[in-house]
């Protein structure tokens, strides 16, 4: 497989669980300076995915890093995990569990109707632990530090939030959202609709705009493609 890095190649990747988005980004780069023996080369994401969330990362080299904002713009499709019953103060599994309810009350067609509630242009409040920088500083590391985080609220579009199945205390679903959707946030918010807890058990990406996570490869896939 040949690659122009320098002319620009647009990179999909199957991001694992634990890598960070810039984990792939410098890794990605490390192998492709090494590859062409040089010592500099533009290398970037087009949209951060979550440390604990797997899926589609867009990766762009050399003069294709002029079009990271087409891609960021693109609407996103996920699958996941929602559990009720509990509060996370991240809204996924980064913070352990400070606050449990009782939710033997909610019904599968509650949790149809909450979904559907979603659905449209909304404001949304991130996630204190997100990477939006707060007085020039990352809103987790605040959080990280209990210092108090004001966020303030964005413009998002739910196009579809569809409920696959239902085995409680999880609901497992498919979303399809604009640019700048947190869906730990959502999470939290479809919680608080059922007048209960919820956060996010798992999460995946599993398309860009018109990019699909079925066409994209491990990063140490890639790698080896690049290295060899």
């Amino acid at each position: 497989m040949m690659f122009d890095f320098i002319a620009g190649e647009v990179l999909l990747v199957d991001k694992a669980r634990e890598w960070t988005s810039f984990d792939v980004v410098k890794s990605l780069r490390n192998s492709i300076l090494k590859s062409l023996k040089i010592k500099k080369i533009k290398v970037g994401h087009a949209g951060t995915l979550d440390p604990l969330a797997t899926g589609l990362l867009i990766v762009c080299t050399g003069k294709k890093t002029k079009e990271i904002d087409k891609y960021q713009a693109a609407d996103k499709v996920y699958e996941g995990i929602i559990t009720l019953g509990a509060v996370r103060p991240s809204f996924d599994m980064e913070t352990e569990i400070v606050e449990t309810f009782d939710y033997s009350s909610i019904t599968e067609t509650d949790i149809l109707k909450a979904a559907e509630s979603f659905e449209g242009e909304q404001m949304q409040t991130p996630p204190a632990y997100s990477a939006v920088r707060v007085d020039g500083v990352r809103a987790y590391k605040k959080a990280r530090k209990n210092e108090e985080v004001e966020l303030k609220k964005r413009k998002i579009t739910i196009h579809y939030f569809k409920i696959k199945k239902v085995e409680m205390p999880d609901v497992y679903f498919e979303l399809k959202c604009s640019k700048g959707t947190y869906v730990r946030s959502l999470a939290g918010d479809f919680g608080r609709s059922l007048n209960n807890g919820a956060y996010l058990k798992s999460l995946r990406r599993t398309a860009i705009g018109n990019f699909s996570v079925e066409d994209a490869l491990d990063v140490r896939k890639i790698k080896e493609i690049i290295e060899s």
